[in-house]
C-alpha cells in the first residue's frame, strides 16, 4: 500500500516537474521576445534622438540667436529714439523761446507803427484843415490875394519840409531789401503828386488869364473846390498806400534798413512841395519805422570781418594749435552768432575737441551743429563725425545709430557712403 502511494506520489511529482519545465520554457521565450522588442525600441529611440540632435537642435538654436539679435537691435533703436526725443525736446524749447520773442517783437513793432500812423494822421488832418482854410479864404478874394496866399503857403511849407527832411535824414536807418518795393510805391506816389502839381500850375495859369471878371473868380472857386475834392481823394489813396506800407514793413521782420533809393525819392518830393500845397503830407509819409539796425555800410564791412576772423582761426587749426582753434571758434560764434560761417565754426570746434581726444565734448559740438543749424551743409558731416566719436568711446550702438541717421536723412551726400561703409564694417565685426 505504501509502495503504491509512493509510486503515485512520484508519478505526480514527475508530472508536475514536466509542467514546470514547460512553464519555464514558455517564460524564457516570452522574456526573449520582450528583450527583442526592447532592443528594437531602443534602436528606434536612438535614431530619433540623433535626428533631433542633427536637424532640429541647430534650427532651434539659430532661431534663438536670431531672436536675441532682434532683441538687441530693438534695444538699440529704443536708446536711439530716446536720444532723438531728448534732442527734439531741446529744439521744441528753443522754438517756443523764439516764438515768444518774435511775438513780443511783433507786438512792440505793431504798437510803434500804430503810434507813428496816429501821429501822421494828426499831422495830415492839421495840414488839411490849414489847406482848407487857405483855399476858402482864397475863393473870397481877388487873384492877387490868392497868388500871395499860395506863394506864402508854398514858401512856408517848403521851409518846413526842408527843415523836416534835414532832421529826419540824420536819424533815418537803412531798411532791408524788402523796402525796395516800398520805394517803387513811393515813386508812383511822387508821380501822382507831380500830376497834382501840374494841375496846380494849370490852375495858376487859369487864374492869370481870368483875373478881370468876377465870373472867372467863381469859376476859379469851383475849380479850387474840385481840386480840393481831388486832393481829398488823393489823400484817401495815400492812406491806402500807407496801410500797404505798414503791411510791407510788418512782413519785413526785425531787420529793417532804409535803401539808398529812398534818398532820391525824397528829394523830388521836396521839390514837388514847392509847387503845390499838398506836397507836405506826402513827405510826411516817407518816415520809415526806425530801429537800431546796422547800416549797409557797416554790414558790408562785417562780412569780410567775420570771414577774415574765421580764416585766421582755421589757420590755427591747420597749424596744429587745437586749443587755440577751439577757443577761437568759440569766440567767433559769440562775436558773430548770425554769420553764415557760424555752423562751420561750430563744426571745427568739434574737430578741435576730437583732435584732442575729448570725444564727449566733440559729440556735444556736433550735436549743436545739428540742433542750432539744421539747414546747414555741415549737418551730415557733423553726424558722421559724431559716429566716429562714439566708436572712439566704444559705444557701438550709438555709433551705428549715428551712421544710420546719415544714410537715412542724407542719402545723396558724400558722408552717406562713408557711413554705409562703417555700418558694413560693424556688421562684419559682429
Amino acid at each position: 500500500m505504501i509502495i503504491v502511494i509512493l509510486f503515485a506520489f512520484l508519478t505526480g511529482c514527475v508530472a508536475q516537474q514536466a509542467d514546470l519545465l514547460q512553464t519555464e520554457k514558455a517564460l524564457q521565450q516570452r522574456i526573449k521576445q520582450q528583450d527583442d522588442q526592447l532592443s528594437q525600441t531602443r534602436a528606434r529611440q536612438s535614431q530619433e534622438i540623433s535626428t533631433l540632435r542633427d536637424q532640429d537642435l541647430p534650427h532651434l538654436r539659430g532661431e534663438l540667436e536670431r531672436a536675441v539679435y532682434q532683441t538687441q537691435d530693438i534695444q538699440a533703436k529704443q536708446e536711439d529714439l530716446k536720444h532723438r526725443l531728448a534732442q527734439l525736446e531741446q529744439q521744441t524749447k528753443k522754438l517756443e523761446q523764439l516764438t515768444a520773442k518774435m511775438d513780443a517783437d511783433n507786438t512792440t513793432r505793431h504798437a510803434w507803427v500804430q503810434k507813428s500812423l496816429d501821429t501822421q494822421d494828426a499831422k495830415l488832418t492839421s495840414k488839411l484843415e490849414e489847406f482848407s482854410k487857405s483855399m476858402d479864404h482864397a475863393v473870397g478874394t481877388l487873384k492877387r490875394d490868392i497868388v500871395d496866399v499860395v506863394q506864402r503857403t508854398n514858401d512856408t511849407l517848403s521851409k518846413r519840409v526842408d527843415a523836416k527832411l534835414d532832421e529826419q535824414h540824420k536819424g533815418l536807418n537803412e531798411t532791408q531789401h524788402h523796402l525796395s518795393q516800398v520805394s517803387e510805391k513811393f515813386s508812383q506816389f511822387n508821380q501822382a503828386l507831380t500830376g497834382f502839381r501840374e494841375a496846380l500850375v494849370g490852375l495858376n495859369e487859369r487864374v492869370e488869364q481870368q483875373e478881370q471878371t468876377v465870373q472867372n473868380v467863381a469859376v476859379l472857386a469851383k475849380t479850387l473846390e474840385a481840386m480840393k475834392q481831388q486832393a481829398a481823394s488823393r489823400f484817401d489813396e495815400q492812406d491806402r498806400r500807407i496801410e500797404s506800407l505798414v503791411k510791407s514793413v510788418e512782413q519785413a521782420g526785425s531787420k529793417l534798413s532804409r535803401p539808398q533809393a529812398a534818398k532820391s525819392s525824397q528829394r523830388p518830393a521836396a521839390s514837388t512841395a514847392q509847387d503845390g500845397m499838398e506836397a507836405a503830407p506826402a513827405v510826411v509819409t516817407l518816415v520809415a519805422p526806425q530801429e537800431s539796425l546796422v547800416p549797409d555800410s557797416a554790414q558790408s564791412g562785417a562780412e569780410p570781418a567775420d570771414r577774415a576772423r574765421y580764416e585766421q582761426v582755421l589757420m590755427l587749426f591747420r597749424g596744429g594749435d587745437l586749443e587755440g582753434a577751439r577757443q577761437g571758434f568759440g569766440a567767433f560764434i559769440l562775436e558773430y552768432p548770425n554769420s553764415e560761417l557760424a555752423p562751420n565754426a561750430r563744426y571745427w570746434q568739434g574737430e578741435a575737441y576730437y583732435g584732442k581726444k575729448d570725444f564727449q565734448k566733440a559729440i556735444d559740438a556736433y550735436d549743436r551743429v545739428e540742433i542750432d543749424y539744421p539747414r546747414s551743409e555741415k549737418v551730415p558731416a557733423a553726424m558722421l563725425k559724431k559716429g566716429y566719436a562714439y566708436l572712439a568711446l566704444k559705444d557701438v550702438k550709438r555709433a551705428s545709430s549715428a551712421f544710420k541717421q546719415v544714410v537715412t536723412l542724407y542719402p545723396k551726400s558724400p558722408e552717406a557712403g562713408k557711413a554705409s561703409g562703417k555700418l558694413a564694417q560693424l556688421k562684419e565685426v559682429r
